[in-house]
């Protein structure tokens, strides 16, 4: 039980005497955005390219949401099946224009081309679906881009970072101090995990686009070829 005591004495102890050094240094933690400044100006140009990405990715997020459930809803290939075996075009491409999607467009398409041979039909059909995939996919690619900058990007502002601490070094002849050092050490290693984190990020997010629209065409494959089945079906 003394042994015990003694051992917890001699704990509080040390940590008594940590804690009155570091005070006694007055050391603080850095913030994260102090050490962002520390970066330079790599780090302004990593901050526009993820906020470019981030825009990029919402604006297209949000138009892919649309698209898909323009392309989920039954309701609308119900409608213009009844439409079509009534004979009403007129209301079927009406439909199909004022839904605004590109499965509206498709079949829109679709309907403008009745009376001509089915192939020429689904040849028109294929064509508006590339034109529409296109621009489902429109500055996706500007995502995939920033994300692999941004390593690159990171990796200049370490090279650049270590030849100012060089540079440093050089002028300071025989008087080097580390303190003389950490300007150029902290723009090396603030920009490698700076560029390394716009890199993971819009890494993950272009991944999150790419499966978003590969979803968005699989649902117009899917209509596509159920309007084609619907001109086969018998009036």
């Amino acid at each position: 039980m003394n042994k015990l005591l003694m051992i917890q004495s001699d704990m509080a102890t040390a940590i008594d005497t940590i804690e009155n050094a570091a005070s006694a240094t007055g050391t603080e933690r850095i913030t994260l955005w102090e050490m962002a400044l520390h970066g330079g100006w790599i780090m302004l140009v990593l901050a526009l390219l993820l906020v470019l990405a981030v825009y990029i990715f919402i604006e297209r997020y949000l138009t892919l949401n649309g698209a898909l459930k323009g392309e989920e809803d039954n309701r609308f290939m119900e409608n213009i099946r009844e439409y079509v075996h009534k004979g009403d075009l007129e209301a079927a491409r009406e439909l199909s224009k004022g839904t605004e999607t590109p499965l509206g467009r498709m079949v829109d398409k679709g309907l403008s081309r009745l009376g001509r041979p089915l192939p020429d039909i689904q040849a028109a059909i294929e064509n508006e679906g590339q034109l529409e995939v296109a621009r489902l996919e429109k500055r996706v690619s500007y995502v995939a881009t920033v994300a692999s900058l941004g390593p690159m990007i990171g990796f200049l502002g370490t090279v650049t970072g270590m030849i100012t601490a060089f540079q440093d070094m050089a002028y300071a002849g025989n008087n080097i101090d580390i303190s003389l050092l950490s300007t150029g050490i902290y723009e090396a290693m603030v920009t490698t995990v700076g560029g390394l984190i716009v890199g993971i990020v819009c890494y993950f997010l272009n991944n999150l686009l790419v499966s978003r629209i590969n979803k968005v065409v699989f649902e117009l494959e899917v209509r596509a070829n159920e309007f084609m089945d619907l001109l086969h079906e018998p009036a």
